[in-house]
């Protein structure tokens, strides 16, 4: 004769009743926590799109590549004046000042260039900081005009205080011509990605991950040619 099947006792009433509550907590919880995350980003996107403004002069310049305009207007800078030195950091270790000089819709001075140097060593933002450091402890410099794209500058500027914190940032933000489109959908992806990487930023995850950051964000600032080096 076969057993008879195990009873199976129903939750206590009690137990049901208090689990509704943490349930509807966790439901509100989370709920706060998405439309945190929104109102972040609709105040990243924002933040990107606004217009750079003529810094201070600075003792020197920094060019983070990965986009179009940083490398023209940093040059520009240094040109009118506002730093005696410019790095263009993150270059391609094969690329050259002569491949910058055919490559640039503008005609650059040679003076200019006598006080430029190119860091081939950077492959990602953590890496554009630490290259900036060793430049700026090399030439004893105490203030520096940032410039990146209007998404990348408060992670950029971010990364770099941490490895310089005695040097005065000035950001100069470039408007990136995907923000012409901001409800391209890979224009939405792209910065929901950056404002991500800068919350990340903020909590100094990457940097204590930098081991596989390094294997997983290869192409972070990595370029192909003088402007979409990154």
């Amino acid at each position: 004769m076969a057993a008879p099947p195990a009873m199976i006792r129903p939750p206590a009433p009690g137990a049901t009743r208090a689990a509704q509550p943490r349930r509807g907590l966790l439901a509100g919880c989370l709920a706060a926590a998405v439309v945190a995350w929104a109102a972040g980003l609709a105040w990243f996107v924002h933040d990107a799109m606004r217009p750079p403004v003529l810094p201070l002069r600075a003792d020197g310049i920094v060019a983070l590549t990965g986009g179009q305009g940083r490398i023209e207007e940093s040059l520009r800078l240094l040109a009118q004046g506002r730093a005696g030195r410019l790095l263009i950091s993150g270059v391609d270790p094969h690329a050259t000042r002569g491949d910058f000089l055919r490559h640039l819709p503008q005609p650059v001075p040679l003076d200019i260039w006598t006080h430029t140097a190119l860091g081939h060593r950077a492959t990602s933002t953590l890496g554009n900081a630490d290259e900036t450091a060793a430049w700026v402890h090399e030439y004893g410099l105490h203030s520096l005009i940032v410039v990146t794209a209007g998404y990348h500058i408060r992670r950029a500027m971010l990364e770099i205080s941490r490895t310089v914190p005695g040097v005065r940032l000035y950001g100069y933000p470039i408007r990136s011509p995907a923000l012409l489109h901001p409800f391209h959908p890979a224009t939405m992806r792209l910065m929901v990605v950056e404002y991500d990487k800068w919350l990340l930023a903020c909590l100094n995850v990457v940097r204590l991950t930098r081991p596989l950051h390094g294997l997983v964000n290869r192409s972070d600032t990595r370029p192909d040619m003088p402007d979409s080096m990154g």
